[in-house]
């Protein structure tokens, strides 16, 4: 269904969704969603930081006190 929309049919949405919202609440939300999308990577990146944090400091030593008391 969606892949016969063509460009006069987004064209056509656009005016639609335009005139429905205005420009300045149009530009609210886009600016909304690109504050969303930057909260989710920041997100995103002090996990994955976190993780790699907490392996490097898992990975530091595995040995047994018992054997580290034999060297």
């Amino acid at each position: 269904m969606l892949n016969n929309i063509g460009l006069p049919g987004l064209l056509l949405i656009a005016v639609v969704v335009l005139v429905l919202f205005g420009r300045g609440k149009i530009s609210t939300m886009m600016g909304e969603v690109g504050k969303g999308i930057n909260a989710f990577k920041k997100g995103v990146k002090e996990e994955t930081e976190a993780i790699e944090s907490n392996t490097a400091t898992a990975a530091r030593d595995v040995t047994p006190n018992a054997e580290k008391d034999k060297v």
